[in-house]
């Protein structure tokens, strides 16, 4: 029977692509490839390129008014036994707050703090109150009492979507948002937008340093405009990686398809052109105006040491990467995936954002592209054969297990039960799928909500676009957990947010402990992230209130402390692509729940 059902799905398959007959969908096999072995990628670094990060620290008013809370980053560079110290100063008067070292969590709140405005700093015990690697933080309490529990700065124009990184070398993040918020996906037809995308970077405090337009060649949509922020030539400051197409005009149904297309890198720090190189080329593999269209930049440690840049292009049909190091202003290709090389060949795998990590823990990033995985050299993995997934999670979702597993929702309709499936992550093997029929899933999330089953659960949902609104919750050995429907949590916008390591989710403008106890109420605007960007090891919320910029963060006191999940590389992987592609909550390498 299953023999039957796999050549009913190839003949399928090759119905549908009578034009090309390499056109697959393979839904009932892991594909294990068989290709030339390509060489292993040497960079220039000599160590591990690392972002540079200062502490970090917030100022909020407390969760009960009466005091200032403090919160501030743990890195992986501190000893074990680190304590700290905070200091606040007042018309250049200094006074240590702390009598003791503080080594349970790292936040602290000022029960007593001055009627105005002050300073704060906090510092490794033993560090000398003036030390200047460390930046004072301006909080005025009498502000604080009256203003919402949030910074924010505003842009020139209403933000569609953001990216962060260190452009100036300070230790601090600076953004980099993409306006207008407007936008089209390449499948909708006849609707389109005529505003041409700038992307610009902006300080902490909001002033402009710089801004960048896209042109005419770049239509207003996420699949056009892809960005990414890092430091990819290891100069101790932030580039920003993006896709231009300089001479491309817009037709008569105001879509570009013509004009050279190039991956441009930009000075994080003045926004100057460093480096082009040509983009992954249009090619009638890649199927239709749509398929084409579709385009992602990432960023892997390929050699371990050198963070690389990442092009790509291809979803649905043919599917390209680009990988390319910068390195003296100069960008070099390292090598290129072409999924119609492999043998058998690997088409319409893809999926709506990549990450990036070390699967196989060879000390070198994998690429998990959709339902296949590229390894270091720019060779396939493995495929797990069942098509496009809109959303993948790659992290240690079991933690009984050795290594790391990923979970899949996977749009193309499957009878098998691999619709919303769990995989190795090293091997693709598949550990559990969900049993049934399902028509389009189209939105997944794994997250510990739930502290009396081991692990993360994984819960999934089909969309209409398939004829059905089914959701699932499972445990991560995949097992159903017997819920109604309305207490199976969405897959969008889950958070750190209390002392706990259960995670949150947002419901309105609260957020929320699952099912529904309200921890925070207020949260306003369209979200452009989540994620562990300064304070403790808890997550911002970073919103969009028409051209106002806001950065919630919690003021629930901590139980403990953590390593900020900044510097977890498969955490940061899922931030680097928050700028471009679908949403997804990230996670890091390892298990973090209860």
């Amino acid at each position: 029977m299953k023999r039957i059902l796999l050549a009913a799905a190839l003949l399928t398959a090759l119905c549908a692509s009578a034009q090309d007959p390499r056109e697959r969908v393979y839904n009932y096999e892991v594909l294990k490839p068989s290709h030339e072995i390509k060489p292993q990628v040497e960079g220039y670094a000599t160590e591990r390129v690392c972002e540079k990060l200062d502490r970090g620290l917030t100022a909020r008013l407390s969760e009960d008014g009466k005091g200032i809370y403090l919160g501030w980053r743990l890195l992986d560079s501190d000893p074990e036994n680190t304590g700290f110290h905070l200091y606040r100063r007042v018309n250049g008067h200094v006074k240590r707050l702390t009598s003791r070292p503080i080594t349970r969590t790292t936040d602290f709140i000022d029960r007593h703090p001055v009627d105005g405005p002050a300073e704060y700093r906090v510092l490794p015990a033993g560090t000398h109150p003036n030390e200047a690697a460390s930046p004072w933080v301006a909080a005025d309490y009498r502000i604080l009492r009256q203003a919402p529990r949030y910074a924010a700065f505003r842009t020139q124009g209403d933000a569609g979507k953001l990216g962060i990184g260190d452009l100036d070398g300070d230790g601090a993040f600076e953004f980099v948002v993409r306006t207008p918020a407007t936008g089209v996906d390449p499948g909708v037809q006849g609707r389109h937008f005529d505003s041409v995308y700038t992307i610009a970077a902006y300080r902490r405090d909001g002033s402009r340093m710089w801004s960048y337009s896209l042109g005419e060649g770049v239509e207003p949509g996420v699949w056009y405009s892809p960005y990414a922020v890092y430091d990819f030539d290891g100069d101790g400051r932030a580039e920003v990686a993006l896709r231009i197409c300089p001479d491309g005009t817009r037709d008569e149904t105001h879509h570009v398809q013509n004009g050279h297309e190039y991956l441009v890198v930009l000075d994080g720090e003045t926004g100057e052109e460093i480096a082009r190189a040509p983009w992954p080329e249009r090619s009638w593999r890649l199927g239709d105006r749509n398929r084409q269209s579709r385009h992602q930049i990432g960023m892997a440690y390929l050699d371990g040491r050198t963070p690389a840049i990442l092009a790509c292009r291809g979803t649905y049909r043919a599917m390209l990467v680009d990988a390319w190091q910068l390195h003296d202003g100069k960008l070099t290709r390292l090598w290129r995936w072409d999924g119609d090389e492999e043998n058998p060949v690997i088409r319409s795998q893809g999926s709506h954002n990549m990450v990036v990590g070390d699967v196989d823990a060879d000390g070198r990033d994998e690429i998990l592209l959709g339902a296949c995985m590229l390894d270091d050299n720019g060779s396939l993995l493995w495929s797990a054969g069942v098509g496009h997934p809109d959303k993948i999670y790659l992290t240690d979702i079991d933690p009984a297990r050795p290594g790391m597993e990923v979970l899949m929702g996977v749009e193309v309709h499957h009878e098998d039960g691999r619709g919303v499936c769990c995989v190795d992550a090293a091997t693709g093997e598949q550990l559990w799928n969900i049993g049934r029929n399902t028509f389009h899933v189209g939105d997944a999330m794994v997250a510990d909500i739930d502290p009396t089953h081991a692990g993360l659960e994984c819960f999934a949902s089909e969309d209409r676009k398939g004829g059905s609104d089914v959701r699932y919750l499972l445990t991560a050995q995949g097992e159903a957990l017997p819920t109604e429907v309305k207490d199976i949590p969405p897959c969008r916008n889950w958070i750190w947010w209390d002392a706990d390591r259960l995670r949150e989710t947002l419901r309105g403008d609260r957020i929320v402990k699952w099912p529904d106890t309200s921890l925070t109420e207020g949260i306003e605007g369209s979200i452009l992230l989540i994620g562990d960007i300064e304070g403790d090891w808890r997550e911002e919320i970073v919103t969009a209130v028409g051209n106002e910029i806001r950065i919630y963060s919690t003021c629930i006191p901590a139980d403990d402390r953590r390593t900020t999940l900044l510097q977890d590389p498969i955490y940061r992987s899922y931030l680097v692509e928050r700028s471009q592609g679908y949403p997804q909550s990230p996670v890091p390498s390892y298990y973090l729940g209860e």
